[in-house]
């Protein structure tokens, strides 16, 4: 009998176990990777090391990598983003002729 009530402890999960297995699968949808890194990130990046220098927080010798790495952040979102600027570029013109 103890074995019986093993056999059937086992049959009851197994069905379980599908029917809520394929609910999951198509509740869940493709969601984006959270480490990629965007171009708005990038910008932050080199606002972000542009503010610190400025204050002061790196040492003199520390300023030669930042430096470079600003200067390589700052070549590869010009090649990135330079569709953008025609955009930007008309959105803040009529921005700047209201101010005036």
């Amino acid at each position: 009998m103890a074995t019986k009530k093993k056999n059937l402890k086992k049959s009851a999960k197994t069905p379980k176990a599908t029917a809520t297995a394929q609910p999951q699968e198509q509740a869940q949808a493709p969601q984006p990777d959270p480490t990629a890194l965007s171009i708005g990130d990038l910008k932050n990046l080199s606002t972000i090391l542009d503010v610190a220098s400025t204050r002061g927080a790196f040492k003199a010798n520390e300023m030669q990598g930042v430096g470079f790495l600003y200067n390589k952040l700052q070549a590869f979102l010009a090649k990135v983003a330079p569709e953008q600027k025609p955009e930007e570029a008309k959105a803040e013109a009529p921005a700047t002729a209201e101010g005036k």
